[in-house]
């Protein structure tokens, strides 16, 4: 019974963890966005600003599932462990789309938030993952 009660508050522990890195990443991506992202995804239905929130969203749950899956230990050091890829992610994350919107014409930010669909956005959702799965591959 005592190893269940454990397992069940690691669970929740590396889960807190997890969901804890996911507000981290859409704070980062509300940073980049001029305006409030919760508007431009909930209210004004913006999909530019839902894709690029969905694939910073993706690409971290992957980085903390990997940090997770890594770990074989179900200790507090795993659990750092966790947190620190996965903020890690978040910084990587909010690097890359600073540096593609030094190397691409325009304002990234304002192309997410903009009401018109730009193909520009898939280019920043594409470096988003790719920015995820190079964490991932790293933490293997």
């Amino acid at each position: 019974m005592m190893d269940l009660m454990m397992d069940v508050l690691s669970t929740l522990a590396f889960a807190a963890v997890g969901m804890g890195v996911l507000v981290a990443g859409y704070y980062m991506v509300d940073l980049v966005t001029p305006g409030r992202l919760g508007h431009h995804v909930f209210v004004a239905r913006n999909r530019d600003a839902a894709l690029v929130l969905a694939s910073s969203l993706l690409a971290l749950g992957m980085i903390v599932a990997m940090a997770i899956w890594v770990t074989t230990d179900d200790d507090l050091m795993s659990l750092v462990n966790a947190l620190v890829y996965g903020l890690l992610g978040v910084a990587l994350l909010a690097i890359s789309l600073v540096v593609l919107d030094l190397v691409t014409p325009g304002r990234l930010g304002e192309i997410i938030a903009d009401e018109h669909q730009d193909p520009a956005v898939w280019v920043a959702v594409a470096t988003q993952l790719t920015i995820g799965l190079i964490v991932v591959a790293s933490l293997s």
